[in-house]
């Protein structure tokens, strides 16, 4: 079975491991026990003068111009294309009153990775802070490598923009497993927004709830705005059914058949989705295929250690 890939990855990656230094122990001093970080995070635009740049660099012929990256050749297989047209199975969300809570909580992220331009999918959560967005780990930081830079959420996105404005990173977080071994199993990750306007992005949109360690197996609509044929990144995209394990054995995530492509990083998988709402709870996020099928999208189990990267997203 060929090795699985990132929906979406910088175009040149840095593999240089995450490393950590301590202050000196003073001499005969017992060394204190140490607990592994559960997660890497990332300072992005804490400032008003860092924020202000950061919506400047998103133009409309940037955001136009933003794709869907090809995988990193030092950690992935090159990607084979279909040489013959698939079914699609994704359709446009037109949802109650024209895409109900759904359609403002989804959003489509615009982030700078190695120097280009690039295009994922998050939707906002309940929390306490009131700011928090949960996106796929390789929409934040290229596994091993760099993290990613004008960083923007931009909900309710349709036609090239989208009616609650676009909100700056604050914070950026990933699992351990992620930022050190790249793991596709815990590649998710989420962000504390700044606020827009003196908002919370959960006032501006609303939130779906968010589950851990939930069962396995039922039925889940997934979110996203796919960008590679035959769709355009311009319209939210739903397929639904229900998830199965890993047939391969290789991750820890459970698939779904669905035909989105990428550009849908990072979207909600939602359980117990209520159609004439919108409202669900979010159990996963999109986050790769295997290069010989591109009929299965597959996402990460959320599961203790996503538990724990929510409880200190939250606190940020």
């Amino acid at each position: 079975m060929a090795p699985s890939l990132p929906l979406l990855a910088a175009a040149t990656l840095s593999a240089t491991l995450l490393t950590t230094t301590g202050p000196a122990v003073p001499v005969r001093a017992a060394r204190p026990k140490t607990t592994p970080a559960v997660a890497a995070e990332h300072s992005a635009a804490p400032g008003a003068a860092e924020r202000r740049r950061v919506l400047r660099y998103w133009t409309p012929r940037r955001m136009a111009a933003a794709v869907p990256a090809a995988p990193l050749p030092s950690l992935r297989a090159p990607i084979r294309r279909p040489t013959t047209a698939r079914r699609a199975d994704g359709a446009v969300w037109s949802g109650r009153g024209g895409a109900g809570s759904v359609g403002r909580t989804t959003g489509r992220v615009f982030l700078t990775m190695a120097g280009s331009d690039f295009v994922c999918s998050a939707s906002t959560v309940r929390s306490a802070s009131r700011d928090l967005v949960v996106t796929a780990g390789h929409c934040l930081k290229d596994g091993t490598g760099e993290w990613a830079d004008n960083w923007i959420f931009v909900p309710g996105y349709r036609d090239g923009g989208g009616p609650y404005g676009s909100f700056t990173a604050r914070r950026m977080f990933v699992p351990r497993q992620w930022s050190q071994r790249g793991d596709d199993s815990h590649d998710v990750g989420m962000v504390a927004l700044n606020r827009r306007r003196g908002r919370h992005v959960a006032d501006v949109t609303g939130v779906q709830e968010i589950a851990f360690n939930a069962r396995r197996g039922g039925a889940a609509h997934i979110f996203g705005f796919p960008a590679d044929p035959p769709y355009d990144g311009r319209r939210l995209v739903y397929c639904a059914g229900r998830p199965r394990p890993d047939p391969h054995g290789q991750t820890h995530d459970q698939g779904l058949p669905c035909d989105m492509t990428a550009g849908a990083s990072g979207g909600p998988w939602l359980s117990g989705f209520d159609p004439r709402t919108g409202r669900g709870t979010l159990t996963s996020v999109s986050s790769f295929k295997y290069t010989d099928d591109e009929t299965v999208m597959y996402g990460p189990y959320l599961g203790a250690a996503a538990k724990d990267l929510y409880a200190r997203a939250q606190r940020a």
